[in-house]
């Protein structure tokens, strides 16, 4: 997903001499093409994540668009006073991209775990959040977030995810992407696990469960009509994210579901919990210890159905 954003984002530097890049100390070996090409528009602000934000928004105040960059948590929330007051209070065109959302550095423990942004980006006023679930979604909304006026959040994966959407996709932000019908459930999955969802699909198939799979790549907005449809044509919905069970996807979801009308659809959330991973190992390991895999997920879902 990194390699596929920074292809985009030199595509669209070239077109558009207002776009920035200002990084916090790390993305060495996805920068370089960037900073080489476009000097005077590249800063590298140090480890001062809350310097990096406000000079973003003062660039974005004068006309520019910027992107900021780093991995895990530093680009949101270390400097989230920054991004509220000085990004998203003057609705400055500042986007702030986050490499390595959900468990994708575990082996570096919690200080790396990026497990609640998505709740507090979608918590603040005006701002776009949005995570790629393959690598030709992150090239759809690196495009469409650089195109709309306002913050934005863009978080990727760093797992070395495949592309699975096939020719004739189409990308809208704010509207999810069904990549798989079904009569019995809709899977819903955000980010980097919408491999496994498909995966998961694929699985129940196999045990005469036929699973929709959605992709909803923008938590905020959310596209409430794919929701809406999916609970009144499939009856049962399960959330799938790399995220906390509180403020992500799943709570976007189910607060779709509690406010329409004469909804009776199940709702299922396959989420972290809320507390902070006490351990360190792969991304692979930890997503199956918190019932993350796909075996974990078709296991859950197979008894709940």
């Amino acid at each position: 997903m990194r390699s596929a954003f920074f292809r985009v984002l030199v595509e669209l530097a070239a077109a558009d001499e207002r776009i920035q890049l200002v990084v916090g100390d790390l993305g060495f070996g996805a920068i370089e093409p960037f900073a080489q090409r476009f000097p005077g528009r590249f800063l590298n602000a140090g480890v001062a994540e809350q310097s990096m934000t406000g000079v973003a928004a003062g660039l974005a105040l004068c006309g520019k668009v910027v992107f900021t960059y780093s991995i895990g948590n530093f680009p949101t929330l270390r400097c989230l006073e920054q991004i509220r007051n000085d990004v998203c209070y003057h609705q400055a065109n500042v986007k702030i991209v986050s490499v390595g959302g959900g468990l994708a550095y575990g082996s570096l423990g919690m200080t790396h775990h990026a497990t609640e942004d998505l709740a507090i980006m979608r918590a603040l006023p005006g701002m776009i959040v949005v995570a790629p679930g393959d690598p030709w979604e992150v090239e759809q909304a690196t495009r469409a977030i650089a195109a709309e006026p306002g913050p934005c959040y863009l978080r990727l994966g760093r797992a070395g995810e495949p592309r699975l959407h096939g020719a004739g996709a189409l990308f809208r932000l704010g509207r999810g992407i069904r990549m798989r019908e079904g009569r019995d459930l809709t899977i819903i999955s955000t980010g980097g696990l919408l491999e496994s969802a498909l995966e998961v699909a694929e699985q129940l198939a196999t045990i005469g469960i036929e699973a929709r799979v959605v992709s909803m790549h923008t938590l905020k907005p959310l596209d409430e009509t794919e929701v809406v449809a999916a609970a009144t044509e499939t009856g049962a919905i399960a959330t799938l994210e790399e995220h906390s069970l509180i403020g992500g996807l799943g709570s976007a979801v189910a607060e779709i579901l509690a406010e329409s009308a004469g909804s009776t659809a199940r709702l299922k959330r396959f989420a972290l919990p809320s507390a902070f991973v006490g351990e360190a190992g792969s991304q692979e390991y930890l997503r199956a210890r918190y019932g993350l895999s796909p075996k974990a997920v078709v296991e859950s879902l197979q008894t709940w159905l």
